[in-house]
């Protein structure tokens, strides 16, 4: 297995060399465009995860990933939900092939990304999987190498299962940010903070870059209150640096969006909870990127021997 992953760790680090001697490229006519100029070695890979569902996790994916797109970003948004993929139906897609055929190495990633019409691109989920820590050598390797093609993107948006499994685990640890979503409820706020004390056990680090956006709220200070509240706690019992990213209003543009199986940012450009998205990306646009993030660091934690 030592072999094994070490071969396969060079073989990625080949792979993102390659992909940082090309974005940094600086002759006439490359590298143009917001998230791929000559100082943008990489792409940004956003995880959103939440303690329990219901929440709104896909909702705040698929619609944070437009807003991206009307920056003129190529935004890639992977359902890596294992077990009940909803990416697809949120958009009224019925992918032909997704996740579960890329791991059983029958269809590569470029068969299985979907185009959409809202201009960004879509890995449907999976099912049939407890952890990819089960999969074989081959599929494993198979899967990064294919994984890491998703690189030429700008923003990568990975969708995960709600709770607390190693996949989860495994996308937090490669992100460069980590959108923990929570609403005012007492049992989803216990949540999230359960799903961060986790991530700070069993991942150890104190920077994770992880930022908390408190979803369907009334006003501004009610998300604040909730975030100051998390923010202390996970400082004080956690030693742990969580970050406000920001709130989205309880809009009634989101449900309705959600019934017609479109997104909120394309039938209500204009609502608050799309004006709520938009803050996010400018927010995080402002925000570096973390160096030891990526799909290297996937591959490391792959193949550190955990089953």
């Amino acid at each position: 297995m030592e072999d094994q992953g070490k071969k396969l760790r060079e073989i990625m680090e080949k792979k993102n060399n390659a992909s940082e001697n090309h974005v940094t490229d600086k002759s006439p006519g490359k590298n143009k465009g917001p998230g791929n100029t000559a100082e943008s070695k990489k792409s940004r890979i956003i995880t959103v995860a939440s303690g329990k569902g219901g929440v709104g996790k896909t909702n705040l994916a698929v619609n944070l990933a437009l807003a991206y797109a009307r920056t003129g970003r190529k935004v890639v948004v992977m359902d890596a939900d294992l077990g009940l993929a909803n990416v697809n139906v949120m958009l009224n897609m019925i992918p032909k092939f997704n996740l579960y055929h890329l791991i059983r190495k029958q269809k590569t990633m470029k068969e299985i990304i979907s185009e959409t019409e809202y201009g960004i691109s879509i890995v449907a989920g999976a099912s049939g999987f407890s952890k990819i820590a089960n999969l074989s050598d081959s599929e494993r390797q198979y899967f990064i190498d294919e994984l890491s093609t998703l690189s030429t993107a700008d923003i990568i948006i990975i969708d995960t299962s709600a709770g607390v499994s190693s996949n989860v685990l495994d996308f937090v640890a490669i992100a460069d940010d980590s959108l923990i979503i929570t609403t005012p409820e007492p049992t989803a706020i216990t949540d999230a903070y359960g799903i961060i004390k986790i991530i700070a056990t069993e991942l150890n680090s104190l920077n994770m870059g992880l930022k908390l956006v408190v979803n369907r709220v009334k006003n501004a200070a009610e998300a604040g209150k909730i975030a100051d509240r998390m923010i202390n706690i996970t400082s004080q019992f956690l030693n742990l640096k969580l970050d406000y990213l920001g709130f989205i209003y309880d809009d009634t543009a989101v449900s309705n969006a959600v019934l017609k199986q479109k997104p909120f940012m394309v039938i209500e450009p204009r609502c608050k909870a799309s004006q709520c998205l938009q803050h996010l990306v400018g927010r995080l646009d402002k925000i570096e990127t973390r160096e030891n993030g990526g799909f290297g660091s996937l591959f490391k934690r792959m193949f550190k021997g955990d089953s």
